[in-house]
């Protein structure tokens, strides 16, 4: 899951640009989303490589597998 890093939560997490790349058209090969707080203006960016089996994060935005703190 996404979160905000300072309000610590996914819900006011807006994607403010996309980018899905196909490299033989059928298989998403990459992924690549920025990330904008409504609350606070944080902003990050998140990023797949199929490749490397590698998922990344940069900016205002964590990656995490639990649940958010605030709801």
């Amino acid at each position: 899951m996404i979160t905000c890093t300072n309000c610590e939560t996914p819900q006011f997490l807006q994607i403010t640009q996309s980018r899905i790349y196909f490299e033989d058209g059928e298989m998403i090969n990459e992924i690549t989303e920025s990330y904008e707080c409504t609350l606070c203006g944080a902003t990050g960016q998140y990023s797949y490589d199929d490749d490397h089996d590698e998922e990344t994060v940069s900016g205002g935005v964590s990656l995490t597998k639990e649940r958010p703190k605030f709801a």
